[in-house]
């Protein structure tokens, strides 16, 4: 028997969250996996699309916690978030999972690739996922989403984000250490 995340988890603050996923279930119409790597963004973090305040693009950051925020990257790339926190601004980004269910689907959306890069990194896994900007604002305890709490607690590694130009050193990325599916290494 799954057990979704509790609503509660949603009220921690980024950094707490982004560690507490390590090892729960993502699902999106019922295709996913575990999660395996995450990034933490708050509020009053350089790096952080609410740093500048509300806009029309980052809206999900100031409405309740628990809910998706999802935007491009680079105009490339859909990247999916989790809003929470005790204050608005905050989130966590989804980096990577491993892949579990409906992988058929995924290799389907993602083409030829080894299943370890499905959804290794932020891009791909939405994409695996068939996540988009229609995503944006829904809630994540509520379909088409799925969090499921993770079982026991994996071996968890810590180190900076990756891919930014501001706060990059800022130690708020969060992986199972070891895992296969990462997007980068993680520090040792």
């Amino acid at each position: 028997m799954t057990t979704a995340l509790p609503r509660a988890a949603f009220l921690l603050p980024p950094p707490e969250l982004a560690r507490a996923l390590i090892g729960c279930e993502l699902l999106v119409d019922g295709v996913g996996g575990v999660i395996v790597e995450t990034e933490a963004y708050d509020r009053d973090d350089p790096a952080s699309h609410a740093y500048s305040g509300p806009t029309a693009r980052n809206a999900a950051m100031f409405g309740p916690p628990g809910h998706a925020y999802v935007y491009r990257s680079y105009g490339l790339h859909w990247c999916l978030n989790l809003v929470c926190g005790p204050r608005v601004g905050g989130a966590v980004l989804f980096r990577a999972i491993t892949p579990l269910h409906g992988v058929e689907a995924m290799r389907a959306r993602r083409g030829a690739q080894p299943d370890r890069l499905l959804c290794a990194g932020p891009g791909r896994l939405c994409q695996a996922l068939a996540v988009t900007r229609e995503h944006d604002n829904l809630p994540m305890d509520a379909p088409p989403f799925e969090l499921r709490a993770r079982a026991s607690e994996p071996p968890i590694a810590q180190g900076p984000r990756i891919g930014l130009s501001r706060a990059a050193e800022t130690p708020w990325r969060f992986g199972w250490r070891g895992s296969a599916f990462l997007s980068r290494p993680m520090p040792v």
